[in-house]
């Protein structure tokens, strides 16, 4: 797995050593940094299921500010071999279950531009998440939220935010969100 843009291209990065995760390819990667703008520059970047830290790590190779969350020992661990490995300056990586890390977020007042929600398929995680962003006001104007969720799956209209996207992969679909504030 590998950095496909930005200021880290090329540089290659460490898997967690655990079935309990699993780290986009680097053609979805691509894909989907071709769908949201492959030159954008600056923001605040929320990797609420990093895994491997690797979106968040593409992410932060075009941003300002990273935080990687992960609750499981080795994807934590990953992303900060990875951090490490790529000498990143303003990464944030956070283990803990993404209530708390939401929560604690929310009480740091982080707002985000660029949010990437890949959490375990089917469990019905996406829409409460995105209420409890949109509900505490932690998103910029036009900030952008991916999901990559089962493709069978359909989310819960919120006023503020509107599908622009979407593209479909296999058994997954990947949405891309806009956060309309004035809504």
């Amino acid at each position: 797995m590998r950095v496909i843009a930005g200021k880290y291209k090329k540089r290659q990065l460490k898997v967690p050593k655990t079935q309990l995760t699993r780290p986009t390819t680097d053609k979805n990667k691509e894909n989907l940094f071709n769908m949201i703008g492959p030159y954008f520059e600056g923001g605040t970047v929320l990797d609420l299921f990093g895994g491997s830290g690797g979106l968040g790590i593409e992410a932060i190779s075009r941003c300002d500010t990273l935080y990687s969350v992960d609750k499981q020992y080795e994807a934590f661990k990953t992303i900060k071999e990875n951090f490490a490995l790529l000498q990143l300056e303003n990464c944030y990586p956070l283990k803990m279950d993404y209530k708390k890390a939401l929560n604690y977020l929310k009480e740091k007042e982080i707002k985000f531009d660029y949010v990437f929600l890949d959490p375990p398929y089917g469990k019905g995680l996406i829409d409460d998440i995105l209420f409890f962003l949109v509900e505490n006001q932690m998103l910029n104007d036009e900030a952008c939220i991916v999901v990559e969720e089962l493709k069978e799956v359909e989310f819960q209209p919120i006023s503020s935010l509107e599908l622009s996207r979407r593209k479909e992969y296999g058994i997954t679909a990947l949405n891309i969100f806009y956060y309309d504030g004035e809504k």
